[in-house]
């Protein structure tokens, strides 16, 4: 054991250091793009009673904000508390943006977790079923409902499942993480399940294409190898062949797509969080975008940075440890 982690080593200090690197150009570019904004942070912040801030008030938020001071600077100072471990202020909340963020992440990780197994379960045996079937109704079929479903938008596809089950057939709530005007305790495990059923199909069902697609055609190119050929005129067919010869030729990239879609499943949880009104981290990042929260509007980047990459780098991880041809290589 000790010798594999030690095996380990230069890969972990290698992505690591490669989250450092991206973490610090995400932030400077965020930040830059951040200060170009056209959204005024004070407007923002005040709102409706910007009429009555007198100009005294006024210059006491900036000075209380410090955006006064140049972007570098800003930056500067902004960078030393968040290497200190401090993210800053919510504008919004007026809590620590760690605080915000663990608590929405908390929310959203239930709701991508079922989708991202769903999705990956679903889209995996959707392709190998086109690829068995190859030419038959069911490939077209797989392949039809892959094609129309990347290319809708999640937003629309979030509108038309609250339309048709909670509107027309009234079987499953609008939209929330828990019923409206319920307390805390008594907000029962049944309660969330439901309100995450709607926001967990969205994404879902538009996760699905890309890894069934990818999957049939990696399953495609396995049944025309030689080693296949001969399996099927030994009289092998159907599972047994697959689970012998196929099963692993098409899980390794099957499993690295789906850890590599960590980006396309944060970006389509922001929309679904929107049109469910899920309380999520996605949610957050837009209230934040809109209203000019910068220290949550960056905690939120850095942390969806941190996410994504950890996602590939897991996808990395587990070649290591599921293909033996890795380990050799890295022997040799």
């Amino acid at each position: 054991m000790a010798m594999e982690l030690l095996k380990l080593f230069p890969f972990i200090l290698r992505k690591g250091l490669g989250l450092l690197l991206l973490l610090l150009a995400v932030s400077a570019i965020s930040f830059m793009l951040v200060h170009f904004s056209p959204i005024d942070p004070i407007q923002a912040y005040v709102g409706a009673d910007m009429m009555k801030v007198s100009a005294e008030q006024r210059e006491a938020i900036v000075q209380y904000w410090g955006l006064n001071d140049p972007p570098l600077l800003r930056y500067w100072h902004w960078l030393s508390a968040v290497v200190s471990g401090d993210l800053g202020t919510s504008m919004i909340y007026r809590r620590p943006v760690l605080e915000v963020i663990g608590e929405r992440f908390a929310a959203s990780l239930a709701l991508m977790g079922a989708a991202w197994l769903l999705s990956g379960l679903i889209g995996f045996v959707s392709g190998v079923l086109a690829a068995m079937n190859r030419n038959t109704w069911v490939d077209k079929g797989i392949r039809w409902y892959c094609y129309t479903l990347s290319s809708t938008p999640t937003f629309w596809v979030g509108l038309l499942f609250m339309l048709v089950f909670a509107v027309w057939l009234g079987i499953l709530p609008v939209g929330l993480a828990v019923p409206a005007g319920t307390t805390a305790d008594q907000v029962q495990f049944i309660d969330r399940i439901r309100h995450m059923i709607l926001p967990v199909l969205t994404l879902s069902v538009t996760g699905i294409a890309a890894i069934a697609l990818h999957t049939r055609e990696k399953l495609i190119d396995v049944t025309e190898k030689e080693y296949w050929l001969f399996a099927r005129a030994r009289g092998e067919q159907g599972f047994t062949i697959f689970w012998r010869h196929g099963l692993r030729n098409v899980a390794l990239p099957a499993i690295t797509l789906q850890f590599a879609s960590f980006s396309e499943l944060f970006g389509g949880a922001v929309l679904a969080e929107q049109v469910f009104s899920y309380p999520g981290l996605g949610q957050a990042a837009v209230e934040a975008g809109l209203r000019g929260d910068i220290p949550l509007l960056m905690g939120v980047v850095l942390f969806s940075a941190l996410f994504v990459y950890c996602g590939n780098a897991m996808a990395d991880l587990s070649y290591r440890f599921i293909d033996p041809r890795m380990k050799e290589g890295s022997r040799s």
